[in-house]
């Protein structure tokens, strides 16, 4: 049976200011202009985060499959509709038994698939990432992910500058799992090369990298200027100054910036203690810190939020959409399948109010409660 939503449509291509989007069953089969609505409420594709670690009191990082699903409930409430499980620095057996536990819950649909950002990361850059777990990368561990995963195992974070960094992009670009760039003091040659390897993602751009200066432009210039390499953008005002977001976004285009929510558990919860890898993590106004040092901790942001703080900064909704929605989708391999409001995707939506606040979500040619 044919369903409709009628309101402002925000297409890849533009906004249908009285449009109409169809579907039938969990397939979207018509995107069109529909003269008698008068504007209505905004209607955009289904957001996809590509890097979050729980949310709602709940957190993917120990693994735990009942934790997963009420992580993925609470941000789905927030209109997120596809969601990787990004796991932080770990023993490998953690590494392991969380593929082992989110794989089923991957082919379930819950999950689109697991992120490890860790451990294979730089210990000057590591930020809120357990010093006490980081190493090289192995490609014997990563060769035993993916079988595990079945092709759940969808993005790994790694700095390139590490022994054996280059080897271990190329065996991921191989199993057709993203490589990303993050939490790194590499060079702007070494990052090059990362890219050159098939690296394809910057996981959280400035943050966790060595800064830009102009004798060495570092990582930060090399994948905005790699026009393969999507770049990751915490839109929460804390990780980024506004100007650098806005720059980002104009510099490396919509297609090629994704925001996302880098979020822990403490997402949608009170100021309180929590934990993130096994670090005490401290969240005050809304920021986390770890207890110990201060550094920022992942953030509390949902997309929707991250949404309007990118309309609010100035960036017309269209693109706002494409970041939080189309470009993510096609980064981690899904945009033929997920991420747009275009037919023969999955009906994925979300209805906003003019404040772009969350009114409906329908995931799958389903409203969602």
């Amino acid at each position: 049976m044919t369903v409709r939503v009628n309101g402002r449509v925000v297409t890849p291509t533009g906004v249908i200011r009285q449009g109409c989007v169809e579907w039938d069953g969990d397939r979207i089969t018509a995107v069109a202009e529909y003269p008698t609505v008068r504007d209505g409420h905004w209607i955009v594709p289904g957001f996809v985060d590509m890097h979050t670690h729980g949310g709602g009191g709940h957190t993917f990082t120990t693994g735990d499959t009942d934790e997963a699903r009420a992580a993925a409930d609470f941000h789905l409430a927030h209109g997120t509709t596809t969601v990787l499980a990004s796991l932080v620095s770990a023993p490998f057996e953690l590494m392991r038994s969380a593929t082992e536990a989110f794989t089923p819950l991957v082919e379930e649909g819950v999950l689109a698939g697991v992120h490890f950002e860790g451990p294979y990361l730089s210990a000057s850059r590591c930020g809120a990432q357990n010093p006490e777990y980081l190493r090289d990368p192995s490609t014997d561990e990563l060769t035993e992910l993916i079988k595990l995963g079945r092709g759940a195992v969808r993005m790994v974070t790694l700095a390139p500058e590490r022994d054996g960094a280059l080897e271990a992009i190329r065996l991921l670009a191989s199993q057709r799992v993203v490589a990303a760039v993050g939490h790194t003091d590499a060079t702007y040659e070494q990052t090059q090369a990362a890219v050159a390897a098939g690296a394809s993602v910057g996981t959280h751009l400035f943050n966790g990298m060595r800064p830009v200066h102009h004798r060495e432009p570092g990582p930060v210039v090399a994948l905005l200027d790699a026009p393969t390499v999507i770049c990751e953008l915490i839109a929460d005002g804390v990780h980024l100054h506004d100007g650098m977001l806005t720059y980002v976004a104009a510099t490396a285009g919509p297609d090629r910036a994704a925001l996302i929510t880098d979020a822990m558990a403490a997402a949608g919860m009170a100021d309180g203690e929590y934990e993130l890898g096994g670090q005490a993590v401290t969240v005050t106004d809304g920021v986390a810190r770890l207890a110990r040092d201060g550094a920022i901790a992942g953030s509390t942001l949902t997309m929707d939020a991250a949404l309007r703080h990118a309309v609010s900064a100035g960036i017309p909704i269209a693109d706002a959409a494409r970041m939080v929605a189309t470009t993510p989708a096609r980064a981690i391999g899904l945009g033929d399948r997920v991420g747009a409001l275009q037919v023969g995707l999955r009906a994925d939506l979300v209805v906003l109010d003019d404040d772009l606040n969350v009114v409906r979500v329908l995931r799958g040619g389903s409203w969602v409660d």
